[in-house]
């Protein structure tokens, strides 16, 4: 052990202005919990609020929740608390569904707004062979991307008559051109925590005249974004890692302000309806980001969500970015003192600038690895067949978990045989 790395984790925790956060989430004190960017620790008070949303609201007052428990407008509501997360303003962000839903959603509808004749609120059937004839016939799609998005977008794809090429995020300036309709890039990969320039990347779409759809799967919740700032024209996210919604909590769609009088989904559902009550035979579009929902709110996870969310109050995402980059530092001086020379070495930039909130070591022996840190309670997760990944959450993660963490992985790696390279048997 080195006394002196414990010592000055006990130094950063004692000066960490978000450490009082901690106690607002239900931690087991045994272990630390470096998962939180594949599931958020429980914060302490949703199980008390969700037991009034079955009990009172679901059992007392029944249907008539809907409106006298403000059912009926939580995706927005609960959007406008997400916004300032991500930089966005109100009105932009509408919860409901799955990332995977959502994805679909964005890219179909931003193929269409690349070709379309920006008439609104047109019930339009003409979207994919207008920007056919206008020679839009690409969308850029991340090749690191978490699969499901790359399922997805193909998928969209085929039902739009474009064409994927996949390729690295730092590529796709270069790649951009009169072909391309949209992009699709994660904004933090997920196997190695590279953070992507989203900046940069829309700024070359639009050069190009293509929209910018992001995954911020990664990132919500774990560094600042700027969606409004940086003109991004559709984002994706979901609520169950560093928000902390809870296991399968809805997804978030951002449609900028700009876009949403031409946003035309590819799943025109009775909740995105301009009178859904009506329950007329035809279709036509709410006003606003609502076009983006598409069938009954699943409340009991959206309130769970909502209830989650109080933790925010208050708290900086500059702060938060900080403290992530502050933990993620020495966590790997802590790995590269206690860990034995050779067995693990890091994919995530050791750039600011590139890098999310995680830390994704690679080592030869990562499943044994992973079993035998969990056995003594630091909780990480592996990713096959040789990626170790520690999530950093900055509102309850402190320096004294990263250093016990790397202090157990070296014990670990000591004890689990290194694999002799070949030609040294």
């Amino acid at each position: 052990m080195y006394p002196g790395l414990a010592a000055r984790a006990a130094s950063l925790d004692a000066a960490d202005g978000l450490a009082p956060l901690r106690d607002l989430f239900a931690l087991n004190e045994g272990s630390v919990y470096l998962d939180g960017n594949s599931l958020g620790a429980l914060p302490r008070h949703v199980p008390e609020r969700l037991r009034d949303v079955m009990t009172r609201q679901w059992g007392e007052l029944g249907i008539r929740s809907w409106t006298e428990g403000g059912w009926w407008t939580a995706p927005e509501r609960i959007g406008d608390r997400i916004a300032p997360l991500v930089g966005a303003g109100p009105g932009q962000i509408v919860v409901g569904d799955s990332t995977s839903v959502n994805v679909f959603k964005a890219v179909v509808a931003a193929v269409r707004l690349a070709g379309q004749d920006r008439t609104a609120g047109q019930d339009r059937t003409d979207g994919q062979d207008r920007t056919a004839a206008e020679g839009r016939t690409e969308v850029l799609v991340d090749a690191t991307t978490f699969p499901t998005d790359g399922y997805i977008a193909r998928s969209a794809a085929r039902m739009t008559g474009r064409r994927i090429v996949p390729l690295a995020p730092a590529e796709m300036p270069a790649a951009l051109g009169p072909r391309t309709a949209a992009v699709l890039v994660n904004h933090v990969d997920f196997r190695t925590g590279r953070l992507h320039d989203l900046p940069g990347i829309t700024a070359a779409a639009h050069a190009a005249g293509a929209l910018a759809v992001w995954d911020l799967c990664h990132s919500a919740g774990a560094l600042p974004v700027g969606l409004d700032a940086h003109g991004v024209d559709l984002a994706v996210g979901c609520t169950y890692k560093y928000l902390n919604g809870g296991p399968g909590s809805p997804a978030f769609l951002y449609v900028a302000e700009r876009h949403q009088a031409g946003f035309d989904s590819p799943l025109p559902g009775w909740n995105a309806h301009a009178d859904p009550f009506a329950m007329a035979a035809g279709f036509e579009a709410a006003d606003g980001a609502v076009r983006g929902r598409v069938g009954t709110p699943d409340i009991l996870s959206m309130l769970a969500l909502d209830a989650a969310l109080d933790v925010w109050a208050d708290v900086r995402m500059a702060d938060v970015r900080a403290k992530s980059l502050a933990l993620t530092d020495f966590f790997l001086e802590c790995v590269a003192a206690y860990a034995p020379p050779g067995r693990v070495s890091s994919l995530t930039p050791a750039a600011h600038a590139e890098r999310g909130s995680q830390i994704a070591l690679r080592c030869a022996e990562a499943p044994a690895v992973m079993d035998g840190l969990i056995a003594r309670g630091v909780v990480g997760d592996l990713r096959g067949p040789d990626v170790l990944r520690f999530g950093f959450t900055p509102l309850y993660v402190g320096f004294a978990d990263a250093e016990r963490a790397a202090r157990v992985l070296g014990e670990v790696l000591a004890a689990v045989p290194g694999r002799v390279p070949p030609g040294r048997r």
